[in-house]
């Protein structure tokens, strides 16, 4: 099932990062980098499972720390975006969240019925989560961005997506 997992999260980040660079959307960008940082929590899931508690411990902070560097990232990303003004694509943003959406939900529904065989599990479980939240304000943003005429919606959902990224790699840094 982690493989499954990390093989979709690592798929869906290059369309994400791809569609994000081309419709210029800093939330795009924001949720491949979310993308990116699951996939390498299901691979740190992976080496954890079949060892003691230390390694799933230690392999849940590592995911942790990388979902804080990738938090990092993104939030500094959404700044330079609207620091220069570059103008989003709102039906590509509409578009892939949608594929993201889907990705995303199949992977919640994997993920949910093993989230209690450990903090490791635990960690993917909430990387997860944050990622079907993520992909539906990145849909109201297209949809505020195609309303409005305006960057604004996606500049706010990237930070806020950042924000998240930022919140769970708190939290799984806080797992015991």
């Amino acid at each position: 099932m982690l493989l499954v997992l990390l093989g979709l999260n690592a798929l869906m980040f290059v369309v994400e990062m791809v569609a994000g660079w081309w419709a210029g959307s800093a939330g795009l960008i924001a949720d491949a980098a979310d993308m990116f940082a699951d996939a390498a929590v299901y691979g740190v899931a992976l080496y954890a499972v079949g060892r003691d508690a230390r390694h799933k411990l230690a392999a849940a902070r590592l995911s942790g720390l990388l979902q804080l560097a990738l938090a990092l990232g993104a939030l500094t990303e959404t700044a330079r975006r609207a620091l220069t003004g570059s103008a989003a694509e709102e039906a590509a943003m509409i578009g892939i969240s949608l594929l993201a959406l889907a990705a995303n939900v199949a992977c919640l529904v994997l993920i949910a019925r093993h989230r209690h065989r450990g903090v490791h599990m635990r960690a993917s479980y909430i990387f997860s989560a944050n990622d079907v939240l993520a992909n539906l304000g990145v849909i109201v943003a297209g949809v505020l961005v195609g309303w409005t005429g305006s960057s604004v919606p996606d500049r706010i959902v990237g930070f806020v997506i950042g924000a998240m990224v930022l919140a769970g790699a708190v939290r799984i840094l806080r797992l015991r």
